[in-house]
């Protein structure tokens, strides 16, 4: 890797091919060198183009190998915007996939989200920006209760937003075989962008002050 992204080698999709299924300790060690050179040093490179884009990205991981085959057959990497916000990517056979994710929050953090849902102002721009991203192609998920939290009406207009423990918009970035070439960097900037204003919010509502 010359530190630019050009797009994930075809040799890339040989190696996580042999890595399919529940793959031995001597496969795995055998791809090894091939899977950080073809899988993993691209996921890196990837992320230093977009994070030369803007400075909020320079805060990334790009994880390691563990015990779980997933994470031999899934390069997945991570952009830090605040606590328990991110921007996650995730390659595999599949492609590349891009999400936006408040998870596994931080005791407090529901609190603050279904507050901030509630009031008419700030509830109404993340509902717009969620709304937007799901008519963008995105997928909205989370951890959702079956019943609206205790000491919000039924009927309020944001219910489905109020039953959210966490919130995750996510799609494919596939397009015309895109991941093997440099545009993955404009689709992942593009992606970025559409993901901001919902992310910003999480951000801006999810901090306690000081």
């Amino acid at each position: 890797m010359d530190g630019r992204f050009t797009g994930w080698p075809e040799q890339a999709m040989d190696v996580l091919l042999q890595l399919q299924g529940e793959p031995s300790q001597a496969v795995r060690e055998r791809c090894r060198a091939d899977r950080e050179r073809l899988v993993r040093q691209p996921m890196i490179a990837l992320l230093n183009d977009v994070a030369d884009a803007d400075p909020r990205y320079e805060d990334f991981s790009v994880w390691h190998y563990r015990t779980n085959s997933w994470w031999w057959q899934h390069q997945s990497a991570v952009i830090r915007l605040g606590r328990k916000v991110e921007i996650g990517l995730r390659f595999a056979l599949d492609g590349l996939r891009v999400q936006g994710a408040w998870w596994y929050p931080d005791p407090g953090q529901v609190d603050l989200f279904r507050r901030a849902v509630a009031a008419e102002g700030s509830g109404r721009e993340l509902a717009a920006a969620v709304a937007e991203l799901s008519e963008k192609g995105y997928d909205i998920s989370g951890d959702v209760m079956r019943r609206v939290p205790r000491g919000y009406p039924a009927d309020h207009a944001r219910v489905d937003l109020l039953r959210h423990r966490s919130l995750i918009a996510a799609r494919s970035l596939d397009g015309d075989g895109t991941p093997h070439t440099a545009q993955a960097v404009d689709d992942v900037r593009t992606a970025a962008g559409d993901l901001d204003a919902m992310l910003t919010w999480l951000v801006r509502h999810l901090t306690r002050p000081g």
